[in-house]
């Protein structure tokens, strides 16, 4: 890995912290040469402090370490990004970033859905909600639409209509994810369990 140290007159580069399992970005950090060599030696980030102006371990006052997982360089050979396992929070305020942002594994659009859904759930005096409506059907008619949407799909699957195969399988996802909330679950806990099984 070629890293350009001497880019900048003070001879550091940013390096950008993300937690190697969610994808977050945890902190923004600056390392030298030598800060760099013992991140790899003791597979604990180490950065160049420009407050106290020497090397500095996060976590060697707080036991909250960022323990290495990988590094990249950037483009320009000038920006590091160091993916981690974090143990306890990272920012010196006690939040899980320096963002003040929890550090939860997100599934973009599906994440923004499962809330939808959620609030659904907790609202299900709407009258004009398909989803508050299954709530109120109970998990017999949740667990129903799961199955009636699988063998939808599992029947367009065999056909060569695509539109046809997506859409039914965008219902089955859907239903699905009603059903986890159901269950008092979410698409985090399936993740476990098939990283466990990975």
């Amino acid at each position: 890995m070629q890293i350009d140290f001497n880019k900048n007159s003070d001879g550091l580069v940013p390096a950008i912290i993300q937690d190697a399992t969610t994808k977050n970005v945890l902190m923004l950090g600056y390392m030298n040469q030598e800060a760099f060599e013992k991140t790899k030696e003791t597979q604990k980030v180490t950065f160049f402090s420009r407050s106290k102006q020497r090397l500095w371990t996060k976590g060697e006052e707080s036991g909250n370490f960022l323990n290495l997982v990988d590094m990249q360089v950037d483009c320009d050979n000038d920006t590091l990004l160091v993916m981690v396992n974090p143990i306890g929070p990272t920012c010196h305020k006690g939040t899980d970033t320096c963002w003040a942002e929890d550090n939860v594994q997100g599934y973009g659009f599906l994440s923004t859905l499962e809330g939808v859904i959620e609030s659904r759930k907790n609202d299900q005096e709407n009258p004009n909600s398909y989803v508050a409506s299954l709530f109120r059907k109970g998990i017999n008619k949740i667990a129903q639409k799961v199955g009636e949407e699988a063998v939808e799909t599992v029947i367009e699957a065999k056909d060569n209509n695509e539109e046809l195969f997506l859409n039914e399988s965008a219902d089955l996802l859907f239903h699905y994810l009603i059903l986890l909330q159901a269950k008092g679950y979410s698409l985090n806990d399936i993740a476990q369990v098939l990283e466990k099984r990975h």
